[in-house]
């Protein structure tokens, strides 16, 4: 569904991207990891057409520098930097991008009511949650039906109730058979979007894996937030430093850095302990080595 053949780009003298190739078939989900400077969002412009380039770019089977129109027709953007029109109605928006798209201004009511707007259809824009914009730019991408969508850090802007509800749309849509290549520097969005993950380092592929094996093989350092009763905080953090862990009061809770493939041991460590955790969650603190 995607096929990227020997892709360069240059940005002067500068090869921004150095002669990456890669492919995702119809109904897979591919993710692109790095730093910033990496090469995601620039792969991802010339995988639009944004970009003059070098090398191969097909998509739906059809060259994106000999048949551009039709190309870009099976792909649908949601950008990390969203540019909707504020004093438009949801609703209005939405048939707005129909009529772009030669699709009938009857498709976006359907559309909105997929990604749970549809009680917000005759509010203006301007007037939406950032989670609610976010959404609404994923209604705009799903106009046409387009086989493939490309996401550059979707959820980079929401907060953590958003993120969540914007996971399960993409969750959603990847099972019903979308073809997705998508950028994100959050490994729990990977595990849940992902089948397979390329991860760049200077333009160029580094290492390409399943994404259930990125944390592991790149030895990603993780924080867990556990919440605690106030007084087990102190007696929490001495029994972690006595296994070796640096841990760190945060409120009602700890933090403790854990590798990949560790993240349960200080939950056991503080339970054999005595001591109960009341809730936790997991976030990348990046790479151990590089």
């Amino acid at each position: 569904m995607i096929e990227v053949r020997d892709l360069v780009v240059r940005f002067g003298r500068t090869r921004a991207v150095d002669g990456v190739s890669f492919g995702a078939a119809a109904g897979e989900s591919l993710a692109l990891w790095g730093d910033n400077g990496a090469g995601k969002t620039t792969i991802l412009r010339a995988v639009l057409g944004l970009l003059p380039h070098g090398g191969e770019i097909r998509l739906a089977g059809r060259d994106l520098r000999r048949d551009g129109r039709r190309a870009r027709a099976q792909v649908g953007y949601v950008p990390q930097q969203l540019a909707l029109y504020d004093d438009l109605t949801a609703i209005g928006y939405l048939r707005y991008v129909a009529g772009l798209r030669r699709q009938p201004a009857a498709a976006a009511a359907p559309l909105l009511a997929r990604v749970g707007l549809a009680d917000e259809a005759a509010k203006p824009v301007g007037a939406l949650s950032g989670g609610m914009k976010q959404r609404l730019a994923l209604a705009a991408a799903l106009v046409g039906d387009p086989p493939v969508l490309v996401l550059d850090e979707p959820t980079a802007s929401l907060d953590a109730t958003a993120r969540a509800d914007f996971l399960r749309l993409l969750a959603l849509l990847h099972a019903s058979g979308k073809t997705m290549l998508v950028t994100s520097h959050r490994l729990e969005e990977v595990a849940t979007l992902a089948d397979r993950v390329l991860v760049l380092e200077g333009g160029r592929v580094r290492l390409a894996c399943p994404a259930s094996d990125l944390a592991a093989a790149l030895r990603i350092e993780m924080t867990l937030r556990l919440l605690l009763a106030e007084g087990d905080v102190g007696p929490a953090l001495g029994m972690l430093a006595d296994r070796g862990y640096a841990a760190r009061r945060n409120g009602h809770g700890v933090l403790v850095r854990v590798r990949a493939g560790e993240r349960a041991t200080p939950l056991r460590i503080l339970t054999d302990g005595g001591i109960g955790v009341t809730d936790f969650t997991l976030e990348d603190s990046g790479w151990i080595e590089r």
